[in-house]
């Protein structure tokens, strides 16, 4: 593994948010997302910041000694939500260019907090923060410190384009195949957990010898990349050379699809700039233009447009929950839009495997699994309770009564 950070090496003598691990048995209903599993009377217990035991109340003993009890009816309990597309930084009300480049760090720090907290009264534990300059590394900073309760992250750091590229005024520029490989360790000496690249906008983007290096050198050094890629070209060429995930998706040919799911990439689909763009009550708050509302309205009617994401869903590929929250209209504590959608398209089959998308498959892409992202003995016990049944209505999921990250309760 490359070096730690630089950061990683300054002593803390005590956080400004110490942790306050429980010993709980929540005695409620279950959702195991890993095994599609629902426990309608079950248990679960945590010590030191673990689960211990799960199972049914009936295999419970009858003396429970030094531990704080939970007991809930009309409640289920999950596994901590994740967000595997999300930018901190954008607070989903601003033009993101203008944000980008005007937005004093100060500023974009603030927005960062908020966005945190928001995203933990929704359920959400870990957030995939995929670039707006370099404000997610000291997101990540600022939690791992204990300087700010947020949820865990996992960051690209600055995300890499093409000089003059796709949103090039929010990522690190660079051209020719050598600078491609100082973008990625200059992300990496900052504490990245993995490489995003924009690999096109319009057009295809990077010559075959930047996509050769700055794919080799995130590998080089432990990383796995993922790429903003939302045709079948672009698809199918970051595929050829060696990508690890795809951002978004798109239109795509059987062959590509095939390609796709040969290799077992997944794909984070983020479909909710679309959908909630398209609702006009919610998008004129925002200044969203009439013809944009339209269009989208348009898209999100027809559905044609998402017809080889669905094939690629009945194909075997592993489709991940992922809302590009902090773009417009598109706050980072708005869950249930995004999966109502995935369920509806079909890329999900139902309200349990859109769940599973942002819990177990969600862990697989962020190389949690073996920590999180179902309810098993010896996993960090981040969990949510909600109220209501979110296996038989998703909008249960808005109700978000606690949430734990390793047993520690921050809401």
């Amino acid at each position: 593994m490359p070096e730690a950070a630089p950061w990683k090496f300054r002593k803390i003598l005590r956080p400004l948010f110490e942790d306050n691990k429980e010993n709980i048995l929540f005695k409620l209903r279950i959702i195991e997302p890993k095994s599609l599993e629902i426990i309608e009377n079950g248990f679960v217990e945590i010590e030191d910041g673990k689960i211990i035991k799960v199972g049914q109340q009936s295999q419970l003993s009858k003396e429970i000694k030094n531990k704080k009890i939970i007991e809930l009816k009309d409640h289920t309990l999950l596994p901590g939500l994740m967000n595997s597309h999300a930018h901190l930084a954008w607070d989903g009300t601003h033009d993101l260019a203008q944000q980008s480049m005007d937005d004093a760090v100060e500023i974009s720090a603030y927005k960062s907090c908020a966005n945190m907290l928001k995203s933990l009264r929704a359920g959400i534990t870990l957030v995939r923060d995929l670039g707006m300059n370099k404000t997610n590394i000291f997101a990540k900073q600022a939690i791992e410190q204990g300087i700010y309760p947020g949820p865990r992250l996992k960051i690209c750091g600055e995300a890499i384009v093409q000089t003059a590229g796709h949103t090039y005024w929010c990522c690190r520029e660079a051209s020719g195949a050598d600078e491609m490989r100082r973008a990625v360790r200059e992300q990496v000496g900052a504490g990245a957990d993995l490489i995003k690249i924009m690999a096109c906008h319009d057009t295809l983007e990077f010559t075959d010898e930047e996509l050769t290096a700055v794919i080799d050198e995130t590998h080089r050094n432990g990383l796995y990349i993922t790429a903003h890629a939302t045709f079948n070209d672009a698809i199918s060429r970051v595929v050829d050379f060696g990508i690890d995930c795809i951002e978004h998706g798109g239109p795509m040919t059987e062959s590509t699809i095939e390609k796709v799911a040969k290799k077992n990439i997944p794909i984070c689909t983020t479909f909710s700039p679309v959908v909630m763009q398209s609702n006009a009550e919610i998008a004129r708050k925002y200044n969203i233009p009439e013809w944009k509302i339209e269009e989208r309205q348009k898209i999100v009617k027809d559905k044609s447009r998402f017809d080889s994401l669905v094939k690629a869903s009945e194909a075997g590929i592993q489709i991940i929950f992922g809302t590009d929250a902090g773009s417009p209209v598109v706050p980072h504590d708005a869950i249930v839009p995004e999966m109502k959608f995935m369920i509806d398209l079909g890329v999900v089959k139902n309200n349990l495997d859109a769940i599973q998308s942002a819990t177990y498959r969600a862990a697989k892409v962020n190389k949690m699994d073996d920590k999180l992202g179902s309810i098993e003995v010896g996993k960090e016990a981040d969990l949510i309770i909600v109220e209501g049944k979110p296996d038989q209505n998703i909008d249960d999921l808005s109700n978000v009564r606690q949430v734990y990250i390793s047993g520690n309760r921050l809401v």
